[in-house]
């Protein structure tokens, strides 16, 4: 009986359901307007600052939300239109009902989204997952895109994330729909952050909130499994736009190294190293990221 007790209590401390849209929506969402139909899907969206102004689309990585730009955000508004998404699945956009995940699907929702907003062209800075759709969508629509960003970007083939294969995805991480206790959250953020005391409890909280959505983690093991890579360089060769590369010299997950294979390949492109930061510059050191997306934005063209 002891033994069964123990079990249970383990069962339930492991369980981690999902969470109601409406209590996330009380604690994250600013207001119903904030809630788009574009291309068939819900998008959650923040459109800040002057609508005439420069216009900068943000996107984010996998398993995050467009809270991860909120310091880049409000240091930019005003100067910039600052516009952010929750891709479908992510934070407070419900999943895709067609469950389509891949990029191509990424790509067109990128552009629907252009086109609602009415924008002809805007400079896109994504970050992780966020930049290779963010550098794959310059080398397909470069008329559309005024200045790249980059923060430590995806793209290059890395053990699990072979060329022309779906990424090889372990089963155990189906296990993480009905058991992704606090702990292991932090656990798994972790490598992410130099710096630990970065990772406060207030923003574990907002990536547990946020990965509880109902369909998130479904939602976010489909885009896994729906990845495939392609060489990157013949894509990368083909962007016009002038190219900022973001990067922590400490990243654990994409490392600085990686950033020569996209100095390499995009034609006007610079690279920004910060010292002392992992993946996430623009939650562990936000100013610094700040500081030098402004000196690229303001710099005149090179050509």
């Amino acid at each position: 009986m002891a033994v069964l007790l123990l079990l249970a209590l383990l069962a339930g401390w492991l369980w981690t359901p999902d969470l109601k849209s409406a209590a996330l929506a009380q604690r994250y969402l600013r207001s119903p307007a904030d809630f788009v139909a574009v291309d068939g899907v819900q998008l959650h969206l923040r459109d800040d600052g002057p609508k005439d102004a420069p216009a900068l689309l943000l996107i984010h990585g996998l398993g995050s939300s467009l809270h991860t730009w909120e310091p880049w955000a409000q240091g930019l508004a005003g100067p910039y239109r600052v516009i952010r998404l929750d891709l479908p699945g992510s934070g407070l956009s419900p999943p895709d009902a067609a469950g389509d995940y891949s990029d191509a699907r990424s790509l067109r929702l990128l552009l629907a989204l252009l086109d609602h907003l009415q924008l002809p062209r805007a400079t896109l800075v994504g970050h992780s997952m966020g930049g290779r759709l963010a550098w794959s969508f310059a080398a397909a629509y470069p008329q559309r895109v005024a200045r790249l960003v980059l923060v430590a970007p995806d793209g290059f083939a890395s053990p699990g994330f072979e060329y022309d294969k779906p990424a090889a995805v372990p089963a155990v991480l189906g296990l993480m729909r009905q058991v992704l206790p606090r702990p292991l959250l932090r656990m798994n953020l972790a490598p992410a952050y130099a710096d630990q005391a970065q990772l406060t409890d207030a923003l574990l909280d907002r990536y547990f909130d946020l990965i509880r959505a109902p369909g998130a983690r479904q939602a976010m093991l489909q885009r896994m499994r729906q990845t495939v890579l392609t060489d990157p360089l013949p894509k990368l060769a083909r962007i016009s736009a002038p190219t900022l590369l973001l990067w922590g010299a400490q990243d654990a997950m994409i490392p600085l190294a990686n950033a020569q294979d996209y100095l390499r390949a995009i034609p006007d492109s610079r690279l920004v190293q910060i010292d002392g930061v992992g993946h996430l510059p623009q939650e562990e050191d936000p100013q610094r990221g700040l500081d030098a997306l402004r000196v690229f934005l303001s710099a005149p063209p090179t050509r």
